[in-house]
């Protein structure tokens, strides 16, 4: 299992646009993929639990992978946050 945390960097944080790029980066994997904001905790393969996080610019997300392809979820997961959800900032 990883645990990691990682904080939203583009500036309109998870709206609707960057939280279904996150969940379809999350779906293509067979892990099981949860993201946690402020002790709560969300299915990040569903559009609409990821985004009753409201995680805006600055939030600290915490995502917890476990499943056979574990390492490759958190790199794709990581890569798209870190890359501004490819919005450009």
């Amino acid at each position: 299992m990883i645990r990691e945390e990682i904080v939203i960097i583009n500036k309109l944080g998870l709206h609707a646009r960057a939280a279904a790029k996150l969940v379809g980066a999350a779906s293509q994997f067979g892990s099981m993929v949860s993201v946690y904001k402020d002790g709560r905790q969300a299915d990040a393969k569903s559009i609409m639990a990821v985004m009753m996080l409201a995680a805006s610019k600055g939030t600290a997300l915490t995502f917890e992978i476990d499943g056979s392809d574990e390492v490759l979820a958190w790199t794709a997961i990581e890569t798209l946050i870190n890359n501004f959800f490819d919005e450009g900032e």
